[in-house]
């Protein structure tokens, strides 16, 4: 039975696949390959695929991998009845209630201007503060004509 499949290829961190044919127990790196059908880059989703060969190799029977049904398809080669559709991706997010958006609102009072109580007694403006604490200068002043 044969298979369509992505064989990788690029360096390191930054792969870049083949569409092959190739016998369906073979590795992809084992080199017996029975067909290229194009190439597929996934960072620039960039693909080259020989359409009229993948339509012949699909219509005699060979079982084309989930990923490359999703490249044909964007290509817009047509698949058999008989080939399945790989599901949706759809991901489960856990613990929704801990998530920033689904929390409930806090509501923040708006800022108001800090005004500090103070008692009557520091609040009442002194004129002069040397007046009360200090006796006024005027006995000094006596004494030091009379001596």
């Amino acid at each position: 039975m044969l298979a369509i499949r992505l064989q990788r290829n690029g360096r390191s961190g930054y792969p870049v696949y083949r569409v092959i044919v190739q016998e369906a127990n073979r590795h992809p790196l084992s080199g017996r390959v029975v067909a290229y059908l194009g190439s597929y880059n996934p960072h620039t989703k960039e693909t080259a695929i020989n359409k009229e060969l993948a339509e012949k190799y699909l219509s005699n029977g060979a079982q084309p991998s989930s990923r490359v049904v999703r490249v044909l398809k964007s290509q817009g080669v047509t698949m058999p009845k008989w080939v399945k559709e790989p599901a949706p991706k759809t991901r489960a997010v856990r613990n929704l209630e801990k998530l920033r958006k689904n929390r409930p609102v806090e509501e923040t009072p708006a800022e108001e201007p800090v005004t500090e109580e103070v008692p009557a007694e520091e609040a009442a403006p002194v004129e002069n503060p040397d007046a009360e604490a200090a006796p006024t200068e005027e006995p000094a002043a006596e004494a030091a004509t009379a001596g």
